[in-house]
């Protein structure tokens, strides 16, 4: 009999009433605002800076994937259920799903296998809302620029040639990436190029994560940069009084979602950010609730550690003031054979030689966790065609580095597969080894703190700006918003930001294409190599392989 599909599981589950789900965690029944049965959103009030600071925070991470992703949502499900399952009272706090991955390459993204956020299809879906929320509070903006650019009455004389701002969608898109608007004469505005940014890689969205209250979210989307006025002033959001109607937009959705795993543990989905073109975190918001309700988080950042963690450690923690007292790396044996150079087909079969070669991948982001002050725990998330052979080679080779390689087999057995893993993190959360500190400073110059990342965490040996990128960072500076945070903008398939170099490159230099600014949510946009904003479907889209019934039934959404 054949393993069940993520949505035959998910179907196949018993789920709990929200509120009782929130009553595990102190959450009064009348306090909940209901979207359905099994999901609610929980008002801010809930957050506690004092138990904040006494609560644990675990952060998953992995290595540089394959196509397919290494499971990191996967293992931070059944992790929080392996605490659970060891009498902690932890909760898991991730991001909400985007429509563009969902009907893209990745299909669902609430986990799988026995280690999946439930309901599973409403949160692969519309969810509550959330996304939406931030599409209309961005684009509401691009709607107040033309209108102002077409009313000459009140006009800020903005050029339209130095707008930054670009409208977005949850979805994959290519052909959306440089469009022109404003066609068809007068009456439908001003005509000048215009382009689309996927949802998740919006400003709104980061602003969103980065936020600790709603006034900040209002002074953060006040502080959006526009553009130029033909006297070279500067244009904010906040010049064109936009920040308190997109506030308004946003009134529910700055709120976290509870749900719950297969097991019935309770998990906090909020934000959605991408790792590779934004900073790839839940919100602040979402974590410092999780803090604030239980002595364990469970946490996640998008992609490899070299974008996912490093953007949390740079920019999550330094203003949301938190820090990780655990840190796992995600590994799979899959892709460190595909590391050693193996073929899709061939990184399916078991190759000891190119998992040894494999391996330098890994070892490149553990020597980047100890740079960050961080103990990291490996997690082999196995599948069902590893060899012990090779599970045994990468434990050895971790310990070599002085790290423990744990089997996470959360996928088939749930949070019984993670006990042996979750009382690792205890230990290390515990022994109070983890102490995060940065690589740069925010007052460091732009340049500068590009550079760091590149050199130490990606091994670079050098940094090449175009032209673009050389007169936008005279804007920076003229701005005077250069003294924030870097969120690097490159494939995740790679430390180079060159996705054909596999494994642990060397002797090679990273690309500034542009940038993007984003005065609002607070950092930097470096955009690397041919990396877009707005991705494209694949050649087979998992939205081909989907289906739904007269009665509503959907498959093949995994």
């Amino acid at each position: 009999m054949s393993f069940p599909t993520d949505l035959e599981i998910a179907e196949s589950a018993t789920l709990l009433h929200i509120k009782k789900i929130a009553e595990k965690i102190g959450i009064a029944e009348d306090d909940l605002e209901y979207y359905g049965k099994y999901k609610a959103k929980i008002p801010l009030h809930y957050i506690d800076e004092e138990k904040v600071k006494s609560a644990k925070l675990v952060l998953v991470t992995a290595i540089n994937p394959t196509p397919a992703g290494e499971g990191k949502t996967t293992v931070s499900v059944g992790l929080n259920d392996g605490l659970n399952k060891i009498g902690k009272k932890s909760i898991a706090v991730l991001r909400e799903p985007s429509l563009g991955p969902v009907f893209g390459m990745k299909g669902g993204a609430a986990g799988g296998g026995y280690a999946q956020l439930i309901p599973m299809i409403d949160i692969n879906l519309h969810f509550t809302g959330d996304f939406s929320a931030i599409e209309k509070a961005n684009n509401l903006l691009s709607a107040l620029i033309d209108n102002n650019l077409q009313n000459k009455k009140f006009s800020l004389n903005l050029d339209p040639r130095t707008i930054t701002w670009k409208r977005v969608m949850d979805m994959n898109d290519r052909s959306l990436r440089n469009i022109v608007i404003g066609l068809g004469g007068p009456t439908n505005g001003i005509t000048r190029e215009d382009g689309f940014n996927i949802t998740p890689a919006s400003e709104v969205m980061a602003i969103i994560c980065l936020s600790t209250d709603f006034e900040d979210l209002k002074k953060r989307l006040g502080n959006i940069f526009v553009g130029y006025t033909f006297e070279r002033k500067p244009i904010f959001a906040r010049d064109l009084k936009a920040e308190n109607a997109m506030a308004i937009l946003l009134r529910d959705a700055i709120k976290p979602n509870l749900v719950q795993t297969l097991e019935g543990n309770p998990a906090i989905l909020h934000g959605g950010p991408f790792a590779n073109i934004a900073q790839g975190t839940n919100s602040i918001i979402a974590t410092k609730a999780g803090l604030s309700l239980a002595d364990y988080v469970v946490t996640e950042a998008g992609f490899g550690a070299d974008l996912g963690a490093e953007k949390f450690l740079h920019i999550k923690c330094y203003y949301g003031k938190i820090k990780p007292d655990a840190y796992v790396i995600v590994a799979t044996v899959r892709a460190l054979r595909y590391h050693g150079g193996a073929t899709k087909a061939e990184y399916q079969v078991p190759n000891l030689p190119f998992l040894e070669k494999g391996f330098e991948n890994l070892a490149k982001h553990i020597e980047n966790a100890f740079k960050l002050g961080m103990h990291p725990i490996v997690a082999i998330n196995r599948f069902a065609n590893d060899a012990e052979e090779e599970i045994n080679f990468i434990k050895a080779q971790c310990e070599k580095l002085n790290v423990k390689a744990i089997l996470a087999e959360e996928f088939t057995k749930g949070g019984a597969g993670m006990t042996e893993l979750a009382e690792e993190v205890v230990r290390s959360a515990e022994s109070m080894t983890n102490n995060f500190k940065p690589l740069y400073q925010v007052d460091d110059s732009v340049e500068n703190k590009i550079e760091t990342i590149a050199r130490e965490i990606y091994g670079a040996e050098s940094v090449v700006y175009s032209q673009k990128a050389k007169n936008q960072l005279k804007t920076i500076y003229e701005l005077g918003i250069d003294k924030v945070p870097i969120c690097m903008a490159k494939t995740q398939k790679s430390l180079s930001d060159d996705d054909t170099k596999i494994g642990r490159p060397v002797d090679f230099k990273i690309t500034v294409r542009e940038f993007e600014f984003a005065s609002g949510a607070g950092f930097l946009i470096p955009i690397l190599g041919d990396v877009m904003r707005m991705p494209g479907l694949p050649n087979v889209p998992s939205a081909e392989g989907m289906h739904i019934d007269k009665n509503g039934k959907i498959t093949g959404l995994s």
